[in-house]
């Protein structure tokens, strides 16, 4: 019965182009997983009875089981098999007999945040942005250390945390940051959270009151919108330039209490922001005695030019806020970040942190502090630049072609992603959707404005896009482009 379940979706999922076998078995099992059709607890075929089942070589079935089990929707116990976890939630859930319709139930904040920004259910297709290559995670090692901590675990261990994590892991973060980034800070400072997401969401509870005013880039991270969204802020869109962030001066009318920024790449246009325009928002803050979030986004990545310093290591004021992820060098399930506040702060988050959000996962953190302390994730950062930066290069060549006037690229040299500019005459949502048809995912930049309305583009990744793909794909994703830049300018 599986097996002709699994068929069945990968035959679904053939169309219309062939993903790689690994891939189609992964996304069939989650799909069915998610959907309720294999129930928690529910055990699995052994990896061998699933090769001869669905004629897959026995790597192709072992790699999808594997990684299905790094993001925690199934668990292995030695000798009795592989099953689904129980702790996956479902797709979907079947209201009660009698029930309103869900929309029907929402609140304005909870309809304007399920319906806008939405992801795609289908985000491993070719090209799609903000996905890192998660298939070379050295799932074996991972999976011994994780069992090597769970063996030693102390009860205090299985508590929850109020000490802001686990302090060999916030020590390897405050070196890491102290070399790689030039954020001066002590242990005391880092706080361990379960992402970006929760970052912000704690940053907005702490610092702000409900209505207060939050400086944002436009065009936006979705994110970061909806997370300040969901706790009330009042959006203030400050358009995105070259430099990054380029704040006016009708925009202190609305004297800010937070601004969030990606000065690194700034997410989606890829802008790196300028050392003059950090130094000035950094003036800005100490004006309007605001809070800067940094979100370090895609520092780990960059290709050509020297590195600029973090707007941390800029700060004298103690006005930023400094946020990161483990997720786009290690793998996006994994969901473990860090803050790290000014000293006078730190006492107060951890507190609420404890009591709003009840952290927890120490073995799992201590496992990826042995793994940073083992050289592990200074090995596996290269590794992913090196391919990276190959990727990068193959998809600046295929869309070399059509690139000219009406089309430029920014963003390119840093990051997993790049931004296509088009002409405001063209377009983006709808070629966004013709190249979903030839199955590219990629994002129309206007998706992302929250009040500019010229800016035309799409937003291309190459992160989770295998090497022999970008080779295949990238001349197909060209051509289209070519065609609808040709009509575009015939009509206009």
């Amino acid at each position: 019965m599986l097996s002709e379940l699994l068929l069945t979706e990968i035959g679904r999922l053939n169309q219309p182009i062939k993903l790689p076998l690994h891939r189609q078995l992964y996304e069939a099992l989650r799909r069915a997983i998610l959907d309720g059709k294999l129930a928690a607890g529910e055990r699995l075929p052994s990896s061998r009875d699933l090769t001869q089942d669905l004629q897959l070589s026995r790597n192709t079935v072992v790699a999808a089981i594997n990684q299905l089990t790094v993001e925690g929707y199934l668990v292995s116990h030695i000798g009795s098999g592989t099953f689904v976890s129980d702790n996956v939630p479902k797709l979907t859930a079947q209201p009660h007999r009698g029930a309103p319709s869900g929309q029907a139930t929402l609140s304005a904040r909870g309809l304007s945040l399920s319906g806008s920004f939405c992801a795609t259910d289908l985000e491993i297709q070719p090209f799609t942005p903000g996905i890192a290559d998660f298939s070379a995670f050295p799932v074996g090692l991972w999976q011994r250390l994780q069992n090597k901590h769970w063996r030693m675990t102390y009860p205090d261990m299985l508590d929850y945390s109020s000490s802001g994590g686990y302090a060999p892991l916030r020590r390897a973060v405050a070196d890491y940051l102290r070399v790689f980034r030039s954020v001066p800070l002590d242990l005391e400072q880092v706080i361990i959270t379960s992402g970006t997401q929760e970052s912000l969401v704690l940053c907005a509870q702490l610092l702000a009151n409900q209505h207060d005013a939050v400086w944002l880039e436009d065009p936006a991270y979705w994110g970061a919108v909806k997370a300040f969204m969901a706790t009330g802020l009042s959006l203030h869109a400050v358009p995105v330039d070259d430099q990054g962030i380029a704040p006016q001066a009708l925009d202190n009318t609305v004297p800010p209490r937070l601004i969030y920024v990606t000065p690194s790449h700034q997410y989606p246009t890829g802008a790196v922001m300028s050392l003059p325009r950090r130094h000035q928002l950094l003036s800005l803050a100490r004006q309007h005695q605001a809070w800067i979030l940094e979100d370090d986004y895609d520092s780990e990545f960059r290709f050509s030019g020297p590195p600029i310093a973090s707007l941390a290591g800029l700060d004298t004021d103690q006005r930023v806020i400094y946020l990161g992820s483990f997720s786009k060098v290690l793998y996006p399930g994994l969901k473990l970040g860090y803050l790290v506040v000014p000293k006078g702060l730190a006492a107060a988050f951890k507190r609420a942190h404890y009591d709003l959000n009840r952290p927890g996962q120490m073995p799992v953190q201590a496992a990826l502090a042995e793994f940073i302390d083992m050289g592990h994730f200074a090995s596996a950062l290269r590794r992913a630049r090196q391919s990276y930066a190959q990727r990068r290069a193959s998809l600046l060549t295929a869309l070399q072609p059509c690139l000219g006037p009406l089309a430029q690229i920014t963003g390119a040299e840093q990051g997993l992603h790049l931004c296509l500019r088009l002409p405001d005459t063209l377009d983006d949502k709808a070629l966004t959707q013709q190249l979903g048809k030839l199955g590219l995912t990629v994002r129309p930049l206007s998706g992302y404005c929250l009040k500019q309305t010229g800016l035309r583009g799409l937003i291309i990744g190459y992160g989770y896009a295998p090497q022999a793909d970008i080779e295949h794909f990238g001349p197909v994703l060209a051509r289209t482009l070519a065609n609808a830049l040709s009509r575009s300018s015939a009509s206009a």
